[in-house]
Formats: structure tokens, sequence, C-alpha cells
């Protein structure tokens, strides 16, 4: 699983502007099933979102078509790790506790 940590790299006008094109992106990252949560960050990144597990370079070549991203507006870090416990709501995302 991941967690993408959002940064804005441009001033928060500027990101403003393209909030639009980067919420229907997220929107359809959730219809797609691979957005799981997302919100405002609190601290060092602007907004984080958690993903199911897939192939990194999957989530590199989605993440990098973020309009924030596309337009050189915010750049993601990404945290990999492999869930050890998850709730029962979380169990079926979680390939390896679910088999």
């Amino acid at each position: 699983m991941y967690i993408a940590l959002l940064t804005y790299t441009a001033p928060e006008t500027e990101v403003d502007y393209a909030l639009p094109d980067h919420s229907d992106w997220v929107r359809k990252q959730f219809a797609k099933g691979l957005f799981l949560v997302s919100g405002k960050g609190n601290g060092a990144a602007d907004q984080v979102i958690l993903t199911r597990p897939v192939l990194r370079g999957k989530l590199d070549a989605v993440l990098a078509s973020d309009p924030f991203v596309v337009r050189r507006l915010a750049r993601y870090d990404v945290i990999e790790f492999t869930a050890t416990r998850t709730c029962q709501e979380l169990l079926a995302i979680n390939e390896a506790l679910a088999s």
C-alpha cells in the first residue's frame, strides 16, 4: 500500500486555479478503485492520499498525471508500506492478509 503526500510547489493562489481539474482527477482515481482515502494534510503535506496496493510504476504514472503535477504546481512523495494489521472494514483491500 502507499501513502502519497502532495506538497504545493507554487503559491496557493496559482494552485486554486487548477483545483477543479485536480478534484476531477481525484474523483476519477476513486472511481477506478485506486484511491482509498484522501484529505487535507496537517504539517509537511498539503494533501494526503492512501492507495490500494498496485505496482509502484503504475502509481507513479497515475500521480504524474495529476493536473497539479502536470502544471508544476505540486509534487508527490510516496511512502510504501506493508500493512500487517487491518481493521475488518479494510481487510478486503489488504491482499496480504485477505488470503
